[in-house]
């Protein structure tokens, strides 16, 4: 066998056993792993998502805008969620967006991200972060960008606050081995309309990938104009639930410090 030759083979056999070692890839022990998250703290958060995970024994993640009513207004109700082992993640104090970006017609000049100062949209960030410590008493916990924004004048206002969170969401689909995700990114599927057979599916597609599956939800059986159905969000959960032998539920603070240390293992 000659030079050339042989180097092609241990090339191939080399990526060929990566490639299998990611196909393979536990979560925690399991085959694959799945945060379920819901944004914007809304009303049907604590009346539709948080007893219909609770039914199942299910632990999500509830990105919080600070300034929501539904904070003021319920946010005792919002402390005992946490207390049952939901996750109260940082969506910033009032959720602003880029409105120069196509369809965001629907933005008002006070909600424009683009108007932002990056020390404005910061001391926001790090005031919300506070009001929720208040809330749950926790230093921990994971970030998610408005409509996935997060340059301000090209400038990325997220990244010297990268060590204050475990990891950040963004709003682009996919799914992951460890070692692909970005902890500054991680990536999602959103869900509008969609029923319990598409949703079902991508568990199965992470199942037999062996990746990790974030779901993006907002509302829940009504409540924003983003919505699943109540019958489509239960029968999700009650097929994660069947399935938890083979699937690691968790919330995004605690999936993201694992991911972290599984990529620093392979440094």
């Amino acid at each position: 066998m000659n030079r050339k030759i042989l180097l092609a083979f241990i090339v191939s056999t080399v990526l060929f056993q990566f490639s299998n070692a990611q196909q393979n890839e536990l979560w925690n022990g399991k085959k694959c792993a799945v945060v379920l998250t819901y944004d914007d703290a809304i009303d049907v958060d604590l009346d539709n998502a948080i007893p219909a995970l609770d039914s199942v024994g299910l632990k999500g993640t509830f990105y919080i805008i600070g300034q929501s009513p539904v904070v003021a207004k319920r946010m005792n109700e919002w402390r005992i969620a946490a207390q049952r082992g939901h996750e109260l993640g940082n969506h910033t104090l009032t959720h602003p967006c880029d409105a120069t970006l196509p369809g965001r017609s629907w933005l008002t000049p006070e909600d424009d991200l683009s108007r932002f100062s990056v020390k404005r949209a910061q001391n926001e960030i790090r005031i919300t972060s506070t009001l929720l410590q208040a809330i749950d008493g926790k230093a921990e916990r994971s970030f998610a960008y408005p409509c996935g924004d997060r340059t301000i004048g090209g400038a990325d206002f997220y990244k010297p606050l990268e060590k204050e969170f475990t990891g950040a969401r963004g709003v682009t689909p996919g799914l992951q081995h460890s070692s692909e995700v970005d902890l500054n990114d991680i990536r999602c599927y959103m869900i509008n309309g969609e029923g319990a057979d598409y949703m079902t599916g991508l568990v199965k597609q992470a199942l037999e990938s062996h990746t990790l599956l974030v779901f993006l939800f907002h509302g829940v059986g009504g409540g924003h104009n983003i919505n699943v159905s109540l019958e489509a969000h239960s029968k999700l959960l009650h097929f994660l639930k069947a399935h938890e032998s083979e699937i690691w539920i968790a919330p995004m603070v605690d999936m993201a410090k694992y991911i972290r240390a599984k990529q620093a293992e392979k440094k």
